[in-house]
């Protein structure tokens, strides 16, 4: 990380004060944590484009240092979402996330598209709430576990919970299919081959999206930098090319 492109600062929404920074310069890009009720542990993947992007990293209410105050729904983790990008002086910008990061991501570009020039999702993106999805998961983990890389969360216990069930009834929108095959913007998302969740829903996701598309990078489990950050900055840069070239 260069230490004179690194700021951190307190933005509020709606009277609760999350906690933001950013790194790097070129376009603005702003990340999602995976959960939910992640806090801040995506600094290992903004350091692999702080070349070509300003990354914008925040923790959720309810996570790490920002305020837990119980309100952990969908729309307003987005509503959260918007205030740090306005905080930052952003017009337009590229999402993205990890994991459940890649949901919320997604669900922020169709809010406001005319603020997203492209989606970029690691390990995540499904709008299925799939009972074989689960058991194939929990399988997996008791079966082969997984590395996190030694990170511990510190959030809210009721936000996973919260924000899940809001999840579920996201998804449940009538017009939630039309509108993401709508959604031109440049997706990519970048899968392990390894990973312990099932991929087909994401790979569903890049099908219905106009311009979505689906990497697989062989060996790498859930989180990808760990044992592939070669792998994963080479897929990272390209997909920021190919949204550039379409904005």
């Amino acid at each position: 990380m260069s230490s004179d492109s690194y700021h951190e600062q307190f933005v509020q929404s709606n009277n609760a004060n999350l906690w933001t920074c950013t790194s790097g310069s070129g376009q603005p890009f702003l990340t999602f944590n995976g959960g939910p009720g992640c806090d801040d542990y995506l600094e290992p993947v903004a350091s692999l484009i702080e070349d070509v992007c300003q990354i914008i990293r925040f923790e959720p209410r309810g996570c790490g240092r920002s305020d837990w105050d119980g309100d952990y729904t969908v729309q307003t983790l987005i509503g959260d979402a918007e205030c740090v990008r306005l905080a930052y002086g952003v017009d337009r910008c590229i999402v993205g996330g990890h994991s459940f990061g890649t949901d919320l991501a997604l669900a922020y570009a169709l809010s406001f598209p005319q603020k997203v020039i492209g989606l970029i999702g690691l390990a995540g993106g499904r709008i299925v709430n799939d009972r074989t999805w689960h058991s194939t998961y929990h399988r997996n983990l008791s079966r082969r576990g997984e590395d996190l890389g030694g990170v511990i969360f510190t959030a809210d216990s009721n936000v996973n919970s919260e924000c899940n069930r809001s999840w579920r009834e996201y998804i449940k929108r009538p017009t939630l299919l039309r509108d993401i095959a709508e959604l031109e913007i440049p997706t990519t998302f970048v899968y392990g081959s390894e990973d312990i969740r099932p991929e087909w829903p994401t790979r569903q996701l890049a099908s219905l999206l106009p311009n979505g598309e689906f990497v697989v990078i062989n060996g790498a489990a859930h989180t990808i930098w760990l044992s592939h950050s070669k792998e994963l900055k080479k897929e990272l840069h390209r997909a920021i090319r190919r949204i550039r070239n379409r904005s």
